[in-house]
């Protein structure tokens, strides 16, 4: 059997990448070992979206993406039924609070007026009044939670916040990546679930297809790694690893959920995305009541690096005490129950926090890897970009010396998709999840 393409990984990201190359013309196999799209780390997203990046291309794909979200049904064309259950997208707007004195927030917001993205800048008393559940201290540094000095307050106070007001989350990610999937079905692409694969083929330096773990050998002339958590080992089959000048790595991270407390916002169960920079957090709203709360990386806090991503604990740690307690401290109020409750998942985290869309060493195999938590909010543009850029090189161009440059057909802006190259300067400066 042969494919003109073939994507692993059924993600937010892969069945994307499979729609986008549907609708360009290719005949799509999309391979995944779970039993269904979106059943990786997609599904334990917090699917928030938000355009407050350190990088300028990934604002501006990030604000691309949001006209995607705003428009979900329109987006997946009309092969779906009708009675379809579709993700949807609460644009409730963001707020960012900055440690006083910080310029952590200055090249995002920067990126964000050339852009024409909406931003402001709350003083403390507009603060104080959209969310009278919160304490304004100053958290920072943030502590671990068995630190001494954790939840000493300095007596300082937040002296302003960034409110985004396009910003938001997805109700249900994995829904999300299960409308794409039958978006990209309905119109011919082809998806094998429950099957793993166990080597690149590859012959005199072009990718020939992949092998299946029950024996199946499948043939394209182009594969797309996006596997996920997988992706380092993808590469190691495709004989990539040593040639690429950074490595991927899974990263076990923590979601709490806890009982929302009222009043919070100032209007009763009013949806909304809190990023505390200060405090070392994030929380928004989810419709049952309830807070998802997850952690920025700060640096007081050991990172847990996965070596087998099929074999990490999936059970509360350390981290969800850390970030409950953490996010206890911003709202006083909050009720942490004596039962943990949340999820635990893997990010496929490289270096900056940024992620790989390009080509590889291995004529024919291409990257969509290094999603490091922050890129459920791209999926659908991501795609896009990459159908795009497999196009470039297939047809001659000669990407690592000059970039794909990728028009964005909502927002009439162009990407640099070296942004998001290989090849890259890495930015040292970069060091969470927030990106």
């Amino acid at each position: 059997m042969a494919y003109d393409m073939i994507v692993v990984g059924a993600g937010i990201i892969g069945a994307s990448i499979s729609l986008a190359l549907t609708r360009a013309g290719a005949s799509v196999l999309c391979v995944d070992r779970n039993p269904a799209a979106g059943y990786g780390s997609t599904s334990s997203s917090s699917a928030i979206i938000r355009t407050t990046y350190s990088n300028y291309d990934s604002c501006a794909l990030a604000w691309e993406g949001v006209h995607v979200w705003r428009e979900w049904s329109e987006f997946l064309g009309a092969h779906i039924p009708s009675d379809t259950a579709l993700a949807a997208y609460t644009e409730c707007g963001m707020i960012v609070l900055e440690s006083p004195g910080s310029t952590m927030m200055d090249a995002s917001c920067k990126h964000l007026s050339k852009l024409d993205i909406p931003w402001e800048r709350l003083d403390r008393s507009t603060l104080a009044d959209r969310f009278p559940g919160i304490d304004t201290h100053t958290l920072s540094p943030a502590r671990w939670f068995e630190d001494p000095m954790f939840g000493d307050l300095s007596g300082a106070y937040l002296e302003s916040a960034i409110y985004a007001p396009d910003a938001g989350y997805v109700n249900d990610p994995l829904l999300a990546a299960q409308n794409i999937y039958m978006a990209a079905k309905a119109e011919g692409a082809v998806f094998c679930f429950g099957a793993e694969v166990t080597d690149i083929l590859n012959d005199n330096g072009r990718v020939q297809g992949v092998l299946l773990s029950d024996g199946e050998r499948i043939e394209a002339p182009v594969v797309v790694n996006a596997a996920g958590p997988f992706s380092a080992q993808l590469n190691a089959m495709a004989g990539i690893s040593m040639q690429l000048p950074f490595a991927t790595r899974p990263l076990r991270a923590e979601v709490c959920h806890l009982p929302r407390p009222e009043p919070l916002t100032n209007k009763t169960a009013e949806p909304f995305v809190l990023l505390d920079m200060d405090g070392g957090t994030y929380v928004r709203s989810d419709a049952a009541d309830t807070l998802f709360i997850g952690g920025t990386e700060p640096e007081c806090d050991p990172l847990e690096w996965i070596d087998n991503p099929e074999d990490f604990n999936a059970s509360p740690g350390p981290q969800w005490t850390a970030q409950a307690y953490r996010a206890a401290l911003r709202v006083p109020d909050l009720q942490i129950p004596g039962q943990a409750k949340g999820v635990t998942a893997l990010y496929d985290v490289t270096p900056d926090w940024t992620p790989v869309y390009d080509r590889s060493p291995l004529d024919g195999f291409y990257l969509a890897i290094g999603t490091s938590g922050n890129q459920f909010k791209n999926g659908p543009v991501a795609g896009e970009l990459m159908a795009g850029l497999i196009a470039y090189c297939e047809q001659g161009g000669d990407h690592d010396a000059a970039p794909y440059q990728h028009d964005c057909m909502r927002t009439g802006n162009k990407i640099n998709t070296g942004s998001f190259s290989r090849l890259r300067t890495i930015n040292a400066s970069i060091s969470n999840v927030m990106g």
